[in-house]
């Protein structure tokens, strides 16, 4: 008996459907990240533009299995991006885009992973060019356009996480 591939994808495609849960495809593809122990403190990702460090720790407590913090990279670090708390901005649900995906499992318990979605506000890229198509900055200019509070949107980066799967007995 032969199937048509038609056939095939009116089949498939409820399925498909069928999984709203299914997290969307990151702008950075990235493999597995190695298991990491209880209490040991371990970094994410860096976001340099934005001066910042993800890091993370598993506490191995029922109630918080999984603790996240934003570090500032270095107090000389200029930014040039904002990161800001996803709670306030709802990134899934307001045109941000899912910059990367990162899922950490926990060394001490295989069945629980924490899960870190970091977003990404795109910007409007709509920069006014010169005749030798460079795009230019002058002092004053910018100046007066601070201080008159139009100053141009700076990129913006958020990040979320969630633990799955079940907790191991203690």
């Amino acid at each position: 008996m032969r199937v048509s591939p038609l056939l095939l994808l009116l089949f498939t495609l409820p399925a498909l459907a069928a999984n709203p849960k299914a997290d969307p495809k990151a702008e950075i593809a990235r493999g597995p990240v190695q298991p990491q122990a209880q209490g040991a403190v371990h970094t994410l990702r860096q976001i340099p533009e934005a001066c910042a460090r993800l890091e993370g720790m598993f506490t191995g407590q029922a109630d918080d299995p999984y603790t996240f913090t934003v570090v500032r990279i270095s107090p000389q670090c200029q930014p040039r991006a904002r990161f800001v708390d996803a709670a306030k901005v709802k990134p899934a649900e307001n045109g941000w885009v899912l910059n990367d995906l990162i899922r950490v499992p926990n060394a001490a318990c295989p069945s629980q992973q924490a899960v870190v979605h970091v977003w990404r506000k795109p910007m409007d890229k709509t920069a006014k060019l010169d005749g030798q198509g460079q795009q230019r900055i002058y002092l004053e200019e910018s100046s007066q356009k601070a201080k008159a509070g139009q100053l141009a949107a700076v990129p913006m980066f958020a990040a979320q996480m969630k633990v799955e799967g079940k907790a191991c007995a203690r």
